[in-house]
């Protein structure tokens, strides 16, 4: 998991001069193995800044198009004349906003930017692509910003291109470290300071009442009516499903920038608002998401496990022979994706759909992890999966996809919400309060031991002997043993004597 340091502020209140190797230092100290940091455009160097073309010479007489410009980057220069530039990119027009990298800059690399003459001009900088300000992979024409960007802007802070970069081996056991979500929780315990859980999400409410569901909260229904029909068939396979809808959504919609480099700095490629979004929201909350087309669907969805001689082609365009143990999501075509792993070709979104169905559920984890290695296909969906996500996520997963649509993408969300569930009894360990204390051979005292419980996110009552009900995203905390490591980590494993 990479995990952006600017991205795990967003959420958690770190001290100022926090950097990420300071942070991995403390989060190996509780237990997690950061494998490296990397310190993403720190050998970059300005001025880099935003600029607009102003003029645009087709130079002829070359083997590949070239074209000289003339950009406005207001007193960047310190003459506030326009900057000339020699360019091959063709994808930009007069007007249009840029990124420059005036002589002495240095892009990532160590790519040094100097005034030189090439195809007959002196070229007094460059226009930038997102693969030589390292934000991407794409070099095959500039950037080009938004309209309303400021000419002049300092565009390293404007696009965030100087960060740390965690890159965390997420054990099997600790799935919710699988997302922004979690190593932010991490952190904000590391430091102690506040944490603000993204996953708070407030839910549309019913007409009639004012009050939305808080996140673990109570109840079911408060939003009104259904979405997209769907059942769970086997509930063995599946124990929470959710639905949502969008309708309008704006094909040519372009993914913002920030979301764009918080993709690639996670190691994910952008691809389109509409996929991007279903990611960039896996990645920060640790909720898979699938999106179909709903033009593409026929009648209702449901859950269940694959019948005898069934076939489906993937999203990779392998078409698979189905196991009888495998769990998909099938409507009256048939199976239309492999529940928490891959989606199918025949009902994928494409370049124009506009009316979209979110799907956010949860999974049987030793189901999933037995399709994934069954077809050999891994996925950052099954990886999630046979980890163990929070089953209390979908709700709140979808809602904050379809808002993102709606904000980022123009499109309207359908009133009302599906929600097939099946019960799950909460899981209550008892625990002796003296527990951590004999696996460790250390004094912590019950206290200590509330405190580190609570800071996981457990809820605790009793005095000498703890009812310990653990949060619905450690569902690795099943007996004493695995909450004496949780007190021992975060206390801290140098406290423990040699034996």
């Amino acid at each position: 998991m990479r995990a952006p340091l600017s991205w795990l502020r967003e959420y958690v209140e770190l001290p100022a001069g926090v950097t990420g190797r300071a942070l991995a230092a403390e989060l190996i100290a509780a237990g997690l193995e950061v494998e490296t940091v990397e310190q993403a455009g720190a050998d970059l160097t300005g001025p880099l800044v935003v600029g607009e073309v102003l003029a645009i010479e087709e130079l002829t007489g070359f083997k590949k198009p070239i074209r000289y410009c003339q950009v406005d980057v207001g007193d960047a220069n310190g003459t506030g004349e326009p900057q000339n530039i020699v360019c091959g990119a063709t994808n930009f027009a007069i007007g249009d906003r840029v990124v420059v990298i005036l002589p002495g800059g240095v892009l990532p690399g160590g790519f040094q930017i100097g005034a030189r003459k090439t195809y007959g001009h002196l070229s007094e900088g460059m226009i930038c692509s997102v693969s030589e300000l390292g934000i991407g992979e794409d070099h095959s024409g500039i950037l080009v910003l938004p309209q309303d960007t400021p000419v002049g802007a300092d565009a390293i802070e404007l696009l965030g291109l100087r960060d740390d970069v965690l890159d965390i081996a997420v054990t099997p056991d600790r799935g919710y470290a699988l997302s922004i979500r979690g190593l932010a929780r991490e952190a904000a315990t590391a430091y102690d300071v506040p944490f603000k859980d993204p996953a708070d999400v407030e839910l549309p409410a019913k007409k009639a009442s004012s009050e939305a569901r808080p996140l673990n909260g109570g109840g079911r229904g408060l939003e009104d009516g259904e979405a997209y029909p769907a059942s769970i068939g086997d509930q063995t396979a599946c124990d929470r499903f959710v639905l949502r809808e969008v309708r309008g959504f704006d094909p040519d919609a372009k993914t913002p920038m920030w979301m764009q480099v918080r993709l690639h700095r996670a190691g994910m490629r952008p691809v389109s608002l509409a996929v991007d979004i279903t990611n960039y929201v896996m990645l920060e909350l640790g909720q898979p998401l699938h999106a179909f087309d709903r033009g593409k669907l026929t009648g209702p969805i449901v859950v269940r496990r694959a019948a005898p001689g069934e076939k489906l082609e993937t999203l990779d365009h392998v078409k698979r022979t189905l196991d009888p143990d495998d769990i998909l999501i099938t409507d009256e075509s048939g199976p239309i994706s492999m529940a928490g792993t891959m989606g199918g070709l025949a009902t994928e979104i494409d370049e124009r759909s506009a009316d979209m169905v979110i799907e956010a559920a949860h999974f049987d984890a030793m189901g999933t992890a037995r399709m994934s290695r069954r077809h050999k296909l891994h996925s950052e969906a099954s990886h999630r999966f046979e980890r163990g996500v929070d089953r209390e996520l979908p709700l709140y997963a979808s809602y904050r996809a379809v808002r993102l649509l709606a904000e980022l993408g123009g499109a309207e969300i359908v009133p009302g919400v599906t929600h097939a569930e099946a019960p799950v009894e909460p899981v209550t360990v008892t625990m002796p309060a003296g527990h951590p204390d004999k696996v460790a051979g250390v004094v912590y005292g019950r206290d200590a031991v509330v405190r580190r419980l609570e800071q996981v996110g457990c809820t605790v009552a009793g005095d000498d002997v703890l009812a310990v009900t653990p949060p619905s995203w450690r569902p690795d905390l099943t007996d004493p043993n695995d909450l004496a490591e949780e007190v021992i980590r975060l206390e801290g494993y140098e406290d423990i004597p040699a034996r």
